[in-house]
């Protein structure tokens, strides 16, 4: 049977304590030192006994509370010898388990963070532009689905914040990809999460994506890691090692002229009010150049001396620069117009139905040429008409393809735009053509 010796160590520290050592006597030959954390006034221990003092009951009742613990800590040694197996029994092991004894919060697992309640908790932190956002969200439901299915195929896949890692990135990245098949094979799958949340999207299966849909998502998804590494919510990064799609790729950029420009501003649409209200807006827009965002926020108060102001929503955080744009007197007259009629600088409607109203009007003013692009799914270029694949974007690159053909100069044009200087965003923009290179050669 074990027993337990008390001795003092020799060292004083700076409180003119020593500390209680217990020699655990176990077996011939193992009688391990263990140190007890307990600190006592060499004066006050004796043979050892705990002397307490009869004049001072404040360090008497101390004392007796030492005692107390050296009593409870001396108990849970011998019990430990009881029930654990000799071989097992050594210094290591006894300073280990008293360890845990008394320090049990010490020992305990901490919960692992829930990476969707993380994302949520950025989303939080962040405020994130409205479509930025619903972009967070698509990545949230398709990491849900991609944790049900790798569960379902037995992957070996833990879609955890402390657990993802690069190979697991890898395999989001094939499942992503192949979700078409994949909805043909488990239709419950996108019944429980779907794809999309919007009431007019009535399909629930995915369409085919492409490299650029992918760099976009899994750049979001970086971001986010970073932020969760950076507060502390985890110390797991896969992006560290993940070498996927991270870039994207785009074509020569296409736009519309200044004449074609004005060609829709003039056309007749008088036949079709509410198209014409759309028509308006998007003159407003290629006069102006910000982004749909943006341009949803304007009201009245952002007229300011003949010139729009405002802070791009999209580098608010980290570059909270006004941008300032001197109205084109197309652009006053139709503010003028629309004045009063909505709380907004002009009566806007959704993003997506602007998307369509422009490509209904340049359909009905007849700019249906051909423009080269990037099939976004296959990478490889194309012809397609550009009434086809008009939106709402194809107002920024007018604003600052055209200025840049007049002037040239990508800070000023930068300036107008939002486009930090050396932007790789703005060198798509920039549409050196014909003209332009024409006019480098004679400077030969």
């Amino acid at each position: 049977m074990a027993t337990i010796k008390r001795e003092l160590s020799s060292k004083i520290n700076g409180n003119g304590k020593s500390q209680i050592i217990l020699r655990v006597s176990i077996a011939r030959g193992l009688q391990p030192r263990i140190k007890s954390g307990l600190f006592i006034t060499p004066g006050r221990f004796k043979d050892g006994m705990i002397i307490k003092p009869r004049a001072n009951q404040v360090e008497a009742g101390e004392l007796r509370n030492l005692e107390s613990q050296l009593v409870s800590i001396e108990q849970f040694l011998l019990d430990l010898c009881t029930s654990t197996s000799r071989e097992e029994l050594s210094k290591e092991f006894l300073t280990e388990a008293l360890d845990k004894f008394l320090n049990p919060d010490k020992y305990e697992e901490m919960p692992m963070a829930d990476l969707w309640d993380s994302l949520d908790l950025f989303l939080e932190k962040h405020p994130l532009s409205a479509i930025r956002g619903k972009q967070y969200k698509v990545l949230g439901r398709a990491l849900k689905r991609f944790s049900l299915y790798a569960k379902a195929k037995h992957l070996g896949v833990d879609v955890a914040l402390d657990k993802l890692t690069s190979v697991d990135l890898e395999a989001f990245t094939e499942f992503l990809l192949n979700e078409q098949a994949i909805y043909e094979e488990m239709p419950t799958l996108y019944e429980e999460i779907p794809v999309s949340i919007r009431k007019e999207h009535k399909s629930r299966c995915p369409k085919p994506r492409g490299a650029n849909y992918l760099s976009n998502l899994f750049r979001m998804f970086r971001a986010f890691y970073n932020w969760c590494v950076e507060e502390g919510i985890t110390q797991n990064n896969p992006f560290i090692k993940f070498k996927g799609i991270c870039s994207e790729r785009y074509g020569r950029p296409y736009y519309i002229s200044s004449e074609e420009r004005d060609l829709i501003a003039d056309f007749d649409l008088s036949d079709s009010p509410a198209l014409e209200i759309q028509r308006d807006i998007f003159v407003f827009h290629c006069l102006i150049g910000c982004r749909v965002s943006d341009l949803m926020r304007l009201t009245s108060a952002n007229v300011i001396n003949g010139a729009i102001e405002y802070i791009a929503s999209k580098t608010r955080r980290e570059r909270p620069e006004v941008i300032r744009v001197p109205l084109h007197e197309r652009a006053v007259a139709l503010i003028q117009k629309y004045e009063g009629q909505s709380s907004s600088l002009l009566p806007f409607i959704t993003p997506q139905r602007y998307n369509d109203a422009i490509k209904e009007i340049f359909t009905r003013c007849g700019i249906t040429r051909n423009v080269t692009v990037l099939n976004p799914i296959t990478g490889e270029e194309e012809q397609r008409p550009i009434n086809e694949i008009a939106s709402s974007h194809i107002a920024r690159r007018t604003f600052v393809g055209n200025l840049y053909k007049k002037v040239k100069d990508p800070s000023l044009v930068g300036a107008l735009s939002g486009h930090v200087e050396g932007s790789k965003a703005f060198a798509r923009y920039r549409d050196i053509d014909e003209d332009i290179k024409k006019e480098v050669i004679n400077l030969l």
